[in-house]
């Protein structure tokens, strides 16, 4: 095992860096410990990854650093750093076919990303109305 391993994570404007080291199971979104992250539905979104590893993330400390977009967006960021995290300092092939089977996104970040805005329109596809009358 190495000692430590940096990944990141990416969702629309947000970017998720982690950093995974040996340690106790511990946490930590901006220096701010899972368990007091705040909302609810994005915690439960981080946490995933370290669910379906069960034991394994038990011996893993985990910080993370993230900026950019919403909230649910670094959430989902957080979670693909995480999990590549995880499987990259366990070196453990059947975590990588899990998270797989489970959701692709956890290992691979998710590509879409916003349309330019267009003249004539207030966003990428909304126009001006017209009147002919």
């Amino acid at each position: 095992m190495a000692e430590v391993v940096n990944t990141s994570g990416k969702r629309k404007e947000a970017v998720a860096r982690c950093v995974v080291s040996a340690g106790s199971g511990k946490v930590r979104i901006n220096n701010v410990p899972i368990d007091i992250f705040t909302p609810e539905l994005a915690r439960l979104k981080i946490m995933e990854p370290m669910a379906l590893a069960g034991d394994k993330a038990s011996k893993v400390d985990v910080s993370v650093n993230v900026a950019g977009g919403g909230f649910m967006g670094q959430a989902e960021a957080s979670r693909t750093a995480i999990a590549k995290g995880l499987v990259d300092f366990l070196k453990d092939d059947e975590l990588e076919k899990l998270f797989k089977e489970y959701d692709r996104s956890l290992l691979i970040s998710d590509p879409r990303r916003k349309l330019p805005k267009k003249p004539l329109g207030r966003g990428a596809r909304k126009k001006r109305q017209k009147s002919y009358r």
